[in-house]
């Protein structure tokens, strides 16, 4: 079995050697450095920077020496309350300073981090905390309801807003091993459940020097954090290993209205983010719109597409670098292709480039035989910097993780992901292999959707799909088929589903019918009929427009959504709306009625009858030109991390 393995070409080395801070403070990350604890690599870091920035929010901000001491409370309150054994601790908490300094603080206690979203449904809350055996839960005083709930215990529950004022703030000092485990991230499974993947110290620290060593990340960088937090410390290593400062923007508290000032106002030059959550992004920034400060943009998660790149070269500055990139939870970083304002992309969708030091890959066909160039295969990647283990799965581990043929420390793991490699070498990415798919940037698996429709006592049989919508955008769609005729309202069965998994799987379309096709007895995805875009059957009754402005909001939502007729009763999530639509409907509400209207009120006021009131309230301050344009530039900043997180608000309503 070869490997393919490729140097950078010159062109590629000569547009990386301009991703720099024009400060020229970069300082290289060494590889000696990986073989030791995270805690150990951060305190370096801190005795370096003491009184450097770490983290600002817009109410709070932390130096490297303030967000070291408060981590080392934390982890001295868990010593305290749980001892020194290896063991997972659940962090259920916001975005924010404070998920910043307990995800350190649980790693300097030696415990292995568990960091779930708090908007999560509590059914998948409880199987994470029971699944990983997590003998911890820290939360914060808004969450902590939430986390008694869910803890066997009240003992289990650290609230890391009332810490014991005598616990020491000094470095905590434990000797913990490279290979220890330091985080377990929980992502979609195809068994229908979520499957937790094992990541040691060495992994995430090799994982950070890849970042901070392939984008020269330095101490004067403003490194924008817009995942939520369920990706665990990996955006939060790559910032602060570096001694960057990190800028959380908390998405569910603001809307995401806003992001684009945001970015100029705090002079951000790191922005990072999924394919679709640029799109979505750059799609809605002005025309004349330019951000000046980022020198670099990091996209991955799901293919990027010319149109993309084209948007980059319109709205940033000619220094800024965009940087393809592949990457999988177990496996991390696997390629980056760096592209410039002369970069001229020739193929429909843009390579994510070489692979990155350390990693070697491999294309493979179903019968694990290499295929040939130009050929599309699974990608495999060969390394001794993976994750561990599937937490608890060892029948999983043992497929997808297999030993190197030539020995040694090396193993290679299967991503499950297609690709083809072109003639000079670089690697195209084509989507998932299996049932998981991406949707909006978040990675699903489409049996945990089937499984949890199935779970409905209304439905006989069920399956899931990925079809393009109207606007070329990635839809979930359901195919049911109820045990009784006519079956579940659309709307009821949508409610069912949000009580169960997060906002960005529920399908946007459900079609009934009365039998799944199939060939052999085994479900035919080929022979499934497309969705038409007529009105779901709701539970309650189509009314039309009553006056002009409830039909010009008709029109609006009729277009986004892509669905007609649409009735003033209709609610915007029934009709298969999410979070990057509401910011359209609500960015061209604006644009044709030219009043301020927050993104929010389509979530307070989620039917056309009541936006048009709320539009009739609001008529009398109509916006001038200005105004205009100051409230779209800020609105059309809205992308959807990003939006699983404003979903995941709206699936607690």
């Amino acid at each position: 079995m070869s490997s393919v393995s490729v140097k950078l070409p010159r062109e590629q080395q000569a547009i990386q050697a301009r991703c720099f801070h024009p400060s020229g403070t970069f300082v290289e990350f060494d590889k000696k450095e990986i073989e030791q604890s995270i805690p150990d690599c951060f305190e370096k870091v801190v005795r370096r920077y003491p009184n450097r920035l770490a983290a600002k929010t817009q109410n709070n901000a932390l130096s490297y020496d303030s967000l070291n001491k408060a981590a080392n409370r934390v982890a001295r309150a868990i010593l305290d309350k749980f001892g020194a054994q290896i063991e997972p601790a659940i962090l259920l908490s916001e975005q924010g300073p404070g998920t910043i300094l307990s995800c350190l603080g649980i790693l300097k206690a030696g415990k292995i981090l568990i960091a779930v979203d708090p908007s999560f449904p509590v059914e998948r809350l409880a199987y994470i905390l029971e699944d990983s055996q997590a003998g911890a839960v820290l939360t914060e005083s808004k969450n902590l309801s939430l986390a008694m709930a869910l803890a066997k215990t009240a003992r289990q529950v650290v609230n890391i807003d009332v810490l014991d004022k005598n616990f020491s703030d000094e470095n905590i000092g434990l000797q913990l091993s490279a290979d220890a485990p330091a985080e377990i991230r929980y992502t979609s499974g195809s068994t229908g459940q979520p499957k937790g993947i094992v990541r040691s110290h060495r992994r995430n620290l090799h994982s950070a020097m890849l970042t901070i060593n392939t984008a020269h990340v330095c101490s004067e960088d403003r490194v924008l954090i817009l995942r939520n937090l369920s990706y665990g410390s990996r955006d939060i290593l790559k910032g602060l290993l570096a001694g960057a400062a990190l800028f959380p923007f908390n998405i569910k508290k603001d809307g995401l209205s806003g992001l684009a000032a945001y970015i100029n106002q705090q002079k951000i030059t790191c922005y990072a983010a999924v394919a679709s959550t640029f799109r979505y992004f750059i799609n809605e920034v002005g025309a004349k719109e330019i951000f000046p400060s980022v020198r670099l943009i990091q996209l991955g998660g799901e293919p990027l597409s010319k149109r993309e790149v084209d948007a980059y070269k319109e709205h940033f500055s000619d220094d800024c670098i965009l940087m393809n990139r592949l990457s999988c939870g177990e496996a991390g970083n696997l390629c980056r292709y760096f592209i410039d304002k002369q970069t001229e992309i020739s193929t429909p969708i843009v390579p994510v480039g070489y692979p990155v030091e350390g990693k070697e890959i491999f294309l493979l066909d179903n019968n694990r035989n290499k295929v040939e160039g130009n050929q599309v295969g699974e990608i495999a990647v060969r390394s001794r910097y993976l994750s561990t283990e599937y937490w608890r799965r060892p029948e999983l581990t043992s497929a997808k993780f297999l030993p190197d043929p030539s020995g040694g420390d090396k193993r290679i793991y299967l991503t499950g992901d297609l690709g083809r490699m072109l003639p000079d070498g670089r690697l195209v990415y084509l989507g998932r292999k299996d049932l998981e798919v991406k949707i909006r940037g978040s990675k699903v698996a489409i049996t945990e959707i089937e499984m949890a429709l199935r779970d409905c006592a209304y439905v006989k049989d069920a399956a899931v799909t990925a079809l393009d919508d109207q606007s070329g955008e990635k839809c979930l769609v359901a195919y049911v088929v109820p045990r009784e005729a006519p079956g579940p309202k659309i709307n009821e069965l949508g409610k069912f589903l949000r009580e169960k998994l997060p906002d960005y799987m529920i399908p946007a379309k459900f079609v009934y019918l009365e039998s799944l096709p199939s060939i052999n007895g085994k479900l035919d995805r080929r022979a499934l009929p497309h969705p038409d875009y007529k009105r779901p059957d709701l539970s309650y009754p189509y009314v039309p427009p009553r006056n002009e402005v409830e039909q010009k909001l008709i029109l609006i939502w009729e277009e986004v959504l892509g669905v007609s007729p649409i009735g003033i009763h209709d609610n915007f999530f029934d009709l298969g709306g999410h979070s990057l639509a509401a910011t359209r409907v609500v960015s061209r509400v604006i644009k044709q009625f030219r009043l301020e209207l927050p993104l929010q009120s389509l979530f307070q006021s989620p039917t056309v009858a009541e936006m048009a009131a709320v539009i009739d309230e609001r008529q009398k301050n109509r916006l001038t030109e200005e105004e205009l344009e100051r409230i779209l530039s800020e609105l059309e900043a809205l992308s959807e991390e990003e939006a699983k997180k404003l979903g995941g608000e709206h699936g607690k309503e």
